[in-house]
């Protein structure tokens, strides 16, 4: 009997166990490229705008902000677009800025942890009502049925469990490393923008000394 054959014997309930693994591996392919590209070394951007900024060179740093990818450079992008206003509006608009990249970093993974939630829920049900079904053929036979029939109707009814789980173990894995990544890239945000803060106020002191 071959994997497909197999997997048809688990019966209706497969099709959204299915349906759940192809959104699940989806959303990874999406995630992993929208990652890579965004992937930088946020020490070395942050230190280039500083020597920008330390030399007056605001076109220039603004530019280069349009040019790299990333939540790292849209943040300070947007907190140079407000050079010229007060402290309160540069921190909202930074703020602003981040709350918009998060948002974006986090976007499907609140997909893929219910597919990894549901899935293995979804096997369990199948399980559940194709043993329902397989004692119901036993009442139907009066009892008269041996032990192979029975126990082809219980393994039948257990691919459900052990696909939905299939699914469902993967995904969550897959959650938490790509939730570790949201998280690695939210802190360097939050550094970057407090060093951007930090020289954007003492150019403003400089500037009314």
């Amino acid at each position: 009997m071959s994997l497909f054959q197999i997997l048809v014997k688990g019966g209706v309930m497969m099709i959204p166990i299915a349906l759940c693994s192809l959104f699940a591996l989806a959303i990874l392919i999406e995630r992993l490229i929208s990652l890579r590209r965004i992937r930088i070394n946020a020490r070395t951007f942050v230190l280039q705008v500083k020597n920008l900024l330390l030399r007056q060179r605001i076109d220039e740093a603004v530019m280069m902000c349009k040019e790299t990818p990333g939540p790292i450079a849209s943040i300070t992008k947007a907190g140079l677009l407000k050079l010229n206003r007060s402290r309160e509006e540069i921190k909202d608009a930074i703020e602003g800025a981040a709350r918009a990249e998060i948002y974006h970093l986090e976007r499907y993974l609140g997909i893929l942890g219910t597919i990894a939630a549901i899935a293995p829920l979804i096997g369990f049900l199948g399980t559940v009502t194709g043993m329902i079904k397989a004692f119901m053929q036993v009442q139907t036979l009066g009892g008269n049925v041996d032990a192979s029939v029975l126990a082809g109707g219980i393994w039948e009814a257990l691919i459900t469990t052990a696909a939905g789980l299939s699914v469902g173990i993967p995904a969550l894995i897959f959650y938490n490393w790509l939730q570790s990544k949201v998280e690695q890239h939210v802190f360097e945000m939050q550094e970057s923008s407090n060093d951007l803060l930090d020289v954007l106020f003492e150019r403003e002191a400089a500037d009314a000394v």
